[in-house]
């Protein structure tokens, strides 16, 4: 004699689901338990708590996807405001100073600096011209996407105003089109070590160094 085992229920219910509705009284008549409590609860009780618990995850992944989406809105408004305040720039010369100050106050960086080769001969002997090394040049080269982490010992964490409080950086190698030449690097710098992790995303940093190498390129 063959013995019934679960996987022979399960596949019979499956395959006749019509026997709940010839055997309804099997509804409320099933005791299971509560994953909310030691309390029995018959099988509607348990599915209805089951479908109670599905719509309250969805609910959760719902307003996530509205955080993250304000979250970009309000990061992609201030890129633009960033963009809009470059292209109102007269002055090339103070264009560095000005890139610094909008990154700061836009995206609530404490510490930023830039500095730039290969310039134009009647910007070559500004302040952010000066003290790169070509240790630096080859590494501003080397990056092709921006390099968040702690910092060690950078020598571009040196050009900041106050390198001792600078405990994690971003790096960013500014070209004049994806795929060009370093002509300079962009430091962000926070006494938050946390603030610019080796895990974190970097697509918008990618942005504000494309937007940046495409202001300065003009003193070239």
């Amino acid at each position: 004699m063959n013995l019934i085992n679960e996987e022979d229920v399960v596949n019979y219910l499956g395959s006749y689901p019509e026997f709940f509705e010839r055997h309804a009284e099997l509804l409320a008549a099933v005791q299971l338990s509560s994953p909310h409590g030691r309390r029995a609860v018959s099988l509607q009780e348990r599915q209805a708590e089951m479908l109670r618990d599905k719509i309250r995850m969805l609910e959760h992944r719902i307003m996530e996807m509205i955080r993250h989406g304000n979250d970009n809105l309000a990061l992609t408004d201030r890129l633009l405001h960033c963009a809009r305040d470059l292209l109102q720039v007269q002055d090339k010369a103070g264009m560095p100073g000005q890139l610094t100050d909008v990154i700061q106050s836009q995206f609530a960086v404490p510490q930023v600096a830039i500095r730039l080769w290969g310039l134009a001969p009647e910007y070559a002997q500004a302040a952010y011209a000066q003290g790169v090394s070509e240790n630096a040049k080859v590494f501003a080269a080397s990056l092709h996407e921006p390099f968040c982490g702690v910092n060690s010992g950078f020598e571009s964490a040196g050009w900041l105003a106050h390198p001792e409080l600078a405990a994690s950086l971003a790096l960013l190698a500014l070209r004049d089109a994806p795929g060009a030449p370093a002509f300079g690097l962009l430091v962000l710098a926070s006494p938050d070590a946390q603030r610019f992790t080796s895990t974190m995303g970097t697509e918008f940093l990618a942005r504000i160094g494309e937007l940046a190498g495409a202001a300065l390129s003009r003193l070239k």
